[in-house]
């Protein structure tokens, strides 16, 4: 099983490199942010004519995310992360698929810092580690799989100077994503590749795609009931080197069908 993160950055303008990507990879859930559209301009139709059942929550302009299963339906557990009624941001969605709990995030970018985008960043972050707490040991295999707009330590950029001041560095951040992993949760991409340099996203200046010049900030964190299954993780790199491509590359794990049967049993 092939569960996979994508942060489209606008569904509409990339829905040919999210197309091509799900042809080519067909991966068995794959998570995205960013739609930048309101739910009747998600392309439902050519979701599901590419094989994939859907649920999603847009937004005008920015936000929105959506889970997507091949072959079937996700089941929708929650479409907001609780602790603030008055959060009008699309930024979560929860549903089962195939007996495992798929949470779908865009934690905020929090950028200006300090002000007020970096205190929501902030609160937001808080919200998430509470209800985290509800699905580390819930019973339920889970995956929190998303852009988390972290930058765990330096090893996850290719250069931690020029970014001292940017919120997915400050020190608030990376504490809070510690809080996170310290519950139980396993962070996919490190747990099987420690040492190496990987990258899921590289912004559009300086060339930075063609230098290599990226960031790790998308992430898929597995519950101890999830952990054994995992078998297998990459990005899909090749995806941002398309024509008009988004910033961020699909990120993905692999589960071995094995142990994920016990999992789900268990």
């Amino acid at each position: 099983m092939k569960i996979a993160t994508f942060n489209v950055n606008g569904i509409k303008t990339r829905l040919p490199q999210l197309l091509a990507w799900l042809e080519r990879e067909q991966p068995d859930v794959a998570c995205l942010q960013e739609l930048k559209a309101l739910d009747e301009g998600f392309p439902h139709a050519q979701i599901r004519a590419a094989g994939y059942g859907a649920i999603w929550k847009g937004q005008r302009s920015w936000n929105g995310v959506a889970i997507l299963a091949r072959g079937s339906e996700p089941l929708e557990v929650r479409r907001e992360l609780p602790g603030d009624p008055g959060d009008d941001h699309s930024r979560y969605l929860e549903a089962a698929v195939d007996g495992i709990v798929v949470a779908c995030l865009y934690l905020p970018n929090g950028n200006p810092q300090p002000g007020p985008k970096f205190d929501y960043k902030l609160a937001w972050f808080e919200r998430f580690i509470r209800h985290a707490a509800t699905l580390v040991d819930g019973g339920h295999p889970v995956v929190m799989a998303g852009d988390y707009n972290v930058v765990p330590t330096d090893a996850d950029i290719y250069n931690p100077r020029s970014w001292r001041k940017d919120a997915l560095l400050q020190p608030q951040t990376r504490e809070c994503y510690q809080r996170l992993l310290a519950q139980g949760w396993t962070d996919s991409v490190r747990q099987l590749h420690p040492d190496q340099a990987i990258y899921t996203f590289w912004d559009y200046f300086r060339q930075h795609w063609q230098r290599n010049c990226g960031l790790r900030i998308d992430h898929l964190l597995l519950n101890p009931q999830l952990a054994p299954a995992l078998a297998q993780t990459g990005v899909d790199s090749w995806v941002r080197g398309l024509e008009k491509a988004s910033d961020h590359a699909p990120t993905w794990i692999r589960l071995d069908p094995t142990k994920l049967e016990n999992a789900r049993q268990t």
